[in-house]
């Protein structure tokens, strides 16, 4: 890792092919003047599961992730053009000091395949660690074999099966 940016407590991670004399990876936390970066990258993120949602879920979801007492963000960044970001939040656990979950994970397409997922997943777990967290965990579709084949470097796929019930109509 290399120094933080001034006035930013978090690390900038550099690795092949990043740092040195090439280009430098930034992962921040989210700040008020990251709007119109964030804007990008969730929205692309959104578009490309399919997912898009109305113009006052992504205020009220930034408004959120700036309070950060519920959900927090980062983004990263390749020499100052945002290309990826990471949502998460803390939680409770019956039988451990308390969880992070990785809501949301992106990486812009034309950089895929470079380190940026991993360096993600990586500034994500020392802020778990940092935080107490006893585990970091997440899940992704059965047929995201990109993503899985990322997951399987980091971590062990544990066999759980996740289900979600809907509570409203």
């Amino acid at each position: 890792m290399i120094p933080p940016r001034p006035g930013h407590p978090c690390p900038r991670v550099a690795g092949p092919p990043f740092g040195h004399d090439g280009p430098v990876l930034e992962i921040n936390p989210l700040t008020a003047s990251d709007r119109p970066d964030w804007d990008t990258v969730v929205r692309a993120y959104k578009r490309h599961f399919d997912s898009d949602v109305d113009d006052t879920l992504y205020d009220h979801t930034w408004r959120r992730l700036l309070d950060g007492t519920e959900i927090h963000g980062a983004l990263a960044r390749v020499t100052g053009t945002p290309v990826g970001l990471v949502h998460y939040y803390y939680h409770q656990s019956v039988w451990s000091a308390g969880n992070c979950y990785l809501q949301d994970i992106y990486v812009d397409e034309t950089v895929r395949g470079q380190g940026i997922g991993q360096a993600l997943v990586d500034w994500l777990t020392h802020q778990a660690k940092t935080h107490g967290a006893a585990r970091l965990h997440w899940h992704t579709t059965q047929d995201n074999t990109r993503a899985r084949a990322l997951y399987d470097k980091v971590t062990t796929y544990n066999g759980f099966i996740a289900y979600a019930r809907p509570l409203h109509d």
